[in-house]
């Protein structure tokens, strides 16, 4: 499965005072949208992201296990220590999910804030894993979507462009016993390629071996 990402530009920021005196900040706005052809040419069908959303808030925001990080992660594993923030609810309104998510007091976490306190624009960036399949210009999102988060807090810049891309190119992921492993296609793919007539059954071979390995 392809690792997925998807930007939302748009969040608010609130700040709460709390009885000690301590101020909470918190961030909200879409987190999701489905039913709509995004920057990256993708489109969620709505019974698809209800469904995985479902299983997230049950398995992950009702647990208090709905972490975020601070940028664009390259795998679809929660780094603890890149934690910057916790979903603290996630709803539907129509073709999107709400989302709201208080920033943690962790190294990350005081980083966003004081970009907050300085005025910084940031947005959110989904996570997850999947296949896609062309269909009527856009490349639909398969059945097999697994939402790993439904927020990392990134930088909005101002240029849609500037965005990471959606797909980590060369890199897929398969899910064992509890864990997410990365195959790197692009060096299997390079090894063969380079590979001598006679060198080239024992290198495939060799590949396999590894790729077996991971699993």
């Amino acid at each position: 499965m392809l690792l997925i990402q998807e930007e939302i530009e748009e969040v608010q920021y609130l700040t709460e005072d709390a009885v000690d005196g301590k101020r909470s900040y918190i961030i909200e706005g879409v987190f999701l949208q489905a039913e709509k052809k995004n920057r990256n040419g993708r489109m969620y069908p709505r019974d698809l992201l209800s469904r995985e959303v479902a299983r997230y808030n049950v398995n992950y925001v009702q647990q208090n296990r709905a972490f975020g990080e601070l940028g664009h992660p390259d795998s679809p594993t929660i780094n603890l220590d890149r934690v910057s923030h916790m979903i603290k609810s996630l709803t539907p309104d129509g073709s999107n999910f709400i989302g709201r998510a208080k920033i943690l007091d962790t190294p990350y976490g005081k980083i966003v804030k004081n970009l907050i306190d300085e005025g910084a624009r940031l947005g959110v960036s989904s996570r997850g894993l999947g296949s896609l399949r062309a269909q009527n210009g856009v490349q639909m999102v398969q059945d097999d979507f697994y939402l790993a988060t439904a927020a990392d807090i990134v930088a909005d810049p101002s240029a849609p462009d500037a965005f990471v891309r959606g797909i980590m190119e060369g890199k897929e992921w398969v899910f064992d016993n509890g864990s997410f492993k990365e195959i790197d296609y692009d060096r299997t793919k390079k090894a063969l390629t380079e590979a001598t007539r006679s060198d080239y059954e024992a290198i495939k071979l060799r590949q396999f071996h590894d790729w077996l390995s991971k699993l």
